[in-house]
């Protein structure tokens, strides 16, 4: 359909209904050129592979479009961006973003609003249909977002149950590359996992970004540097039949290791002394067992500790870059460069007196000579042993608890597993399925952030499996050990690092921090 030029009418200064639609017409004639439309049909054209379940492999991004000048009367682009930045926002901060967001415009009652919508979801999504040959529904589903200075939106793939198109109107001022902000299409690895940006399209003003819902549709808004200006956009999906995805990529398991021999001479070179005391082990302990948490400052005596921040910034270290990007993106030394100094730090860790050492200050069995005070001569633990009681008084068998026994000397002897990383600009850690959720005691070593920030964020927060709030947030601080002891139903991650930390990074003549990661299992 061509669009119906305005007409002004002198006696009235009314228009008629089919003319109100003409100003917001977007199928325009550039859209009728031939050269756009095989564009468009070549976007779609490997959707038939997935179709039968044969998902495209290649590193290649994800079939997307983007068609300027959208709507063609600037006056109500204008009109309709002043709306929407009178909005409410709802401010949304997770692992994943971190933005402003209005409420559903499904109810907006608003002149410009409620126009808008009722395009998108009209002759657009009529006019995609065909392009697609998908019958897509007349859901609405969209929202106005507002991303300011540090917010971002990291790597996903926007895949629910039913959608099967995104779309983007830009509402914005000018842009440039330097203001970030940019919408990044990875490409996929034979698992269809995200690996590395291919194609990034900067936010342009009365533009619409679309793009299918698929296996391999990972994408993420890049962290907005600009302090003046501000991305509004109106986002949203039309519904649809899904398209069908693969098996779940399991990561292969991170080998455990046991403790490493070692005199216990080496905690006395490397511990500050007083966390080797046994009556303040003792009070460490209490706490950390009233709270399932603790932070031990200045733990690493200092002469040690100035010889391992020194080998951190050498050059001998060899960083590899961990991700995938939807789980992970950080530095991660490869620990066969590591310095004579820091290859020591990580045996101490790993160590069999810095096993008794932990075991002291948690109450947890992480070692043999360490058993829990709970636990009997015979291996059961008083609550075993008196529901064991309780089971045979009632007539039923003591078969579970034997079990329970079993399955305890089954798990052998406490293990670990860690590694070094460094954390810049850009880095974070999502939360993701895991194959196996379990109890663990997790262990931070930070080095080389004194004077960190909270807003830079890089601090680890804790939360309740299917539950948004927080439990547990621990901040970056120099030399300081936190432990923690997670359940199986607490998961956790590593808040994205946004501009904000680079003058104080500048400032310490360095561009990254570091930590020792540790997990260790009774």
């Amino acid at each position: 359909m061509s669009p119906k030029k305005r007409q002004n009418d002198s006696e009235t200064g009314k228009k008629n209904k089919k003319e109100k639609r003409g100003e917001l017409a977007v199928i325009n004639s550039d859209m009728r050129d031939q050269a756009v439309q095989k564009c468009m049909t070549d976007a779609w054209q490997r959707k038939e592979s997935y179709s039968n379940g044969n998902i495209h492999l290649d590193c290649e991004p994800f079939p997307h479009c983007q068609i300027t000048h959208f709507l063609q009367n600037e006056s109500f682009v204008e009109s309709l961006r002043a709306e929407l930045l009178q909005l409410n926002f709802n401010s949304k901060s997770n692992d994943l973003y971190k933005f402003q967001q209005s409420d559903d415009l499904r109810e907006r009652k608003e002149h410009h609003v409620s126009q808008i919508r009722s395009v998108i979801f009209g002759e657009f999504r009529e006019w995609l249909s065909k392009v697609l040959q998908v019958d897509l529904e007349a859901t609405v589903d969209m929202s106005c977002a507002k991303y300011e200075y540090t917010d971002v939106l990291l790597c996903h793939d926007d895949e629910l149950e039913g959608r099967r198109v995104a779309f983007i109107l830009y509402l914005v001022p000018p842009w440039d590359v330097n203001d970030g902000g940019t919408l990044d299409l990875f490409s996929t690895d034979e698992h269809c996992q995200p690996v590395t940006v291919v194609k990034s399209l900067l936010p342009c003003w009365n533009s619409l970004v679309f793009f299918e819902v698929s296996p391999i549709s990972f994408h993420q808004v890049a962290e907005v540097l600009s302090e003046e200006k501000c991305r509004l956009s109106l986002s949203g999906w039309f519904h649809g039949p899904s398209l069908p995805r693969p098996s779940r990529y399991i990561e292969p398991p991170v080998p455990r290791h046991t403790h490493i021999p070692r005199d216990e001479s080496l905690l006395f070179e490397w511990v500050n002394e007083m966390y080797l005391d046994p009556r303040y082990q003792a009070r460490v302990q209490q706490e950390f067992e009233d709270n399932s948490e603790i932070c031990l400052p200045s733990f690493l005596q200092e002469e040690k500790l100035r010889q391992v921040r020194s080998a951190l910034q050498s050059s001998e270290i060899q960083w590899e870059r961990r991700g995938r990007p939807n789980k992970r993106c950080y530095g991660c030394a490869v620990m066969q460069s590591f310095p004579t100094c820091v290859q020591e730090c990580w045996e101490l860790l790993s160590s069999e007196p810095f096993f008794i050492l932990l075991s002291n200050l948690t109450g947890l069995s992480l070692h043999y000579l360490c058993i829990n005070e709970d636990e009997s001569e015979d291996g059961k633990s008083e609550t075993e042993n008196r529901d064991g009681e309780e089971n045979t008084q009632a007539g039923g068998s003591s078969a579970d608890v034997d079990a329970s026994s079993a399955e305890k000397k089954d798990k052998g002897p406490p293990t670990c597993v860690g590694e070094l990383r460094r954390w810049a600009h850009g880095d974070y850690t999502l939360l993701h399925d895991c194959v196996k959720r379990e109890y663990a005691l997790d262990l931070q070593l930070h080095m080389g952030c004194a004077g960190w920030k909270s807003e830079f964020g890089g601090f680890t927060s804790y939360i309740a499996h299917d539950e948004d709030e927080e439990l547990l947030t621990v901040y970056p601080e120099d030399n300081s050990l936190a432990l923690v002891y997670r359940d199986k139903d607490t998961l956790k991650f590593i808040k994205h690092i946004n501009n904000n930390s680079s003058s104080h990074l500048s400032s310490q003549n360095t561009t990254a921090f570091y930590d020792f990661s540790f997990n260790y299992y009774e």
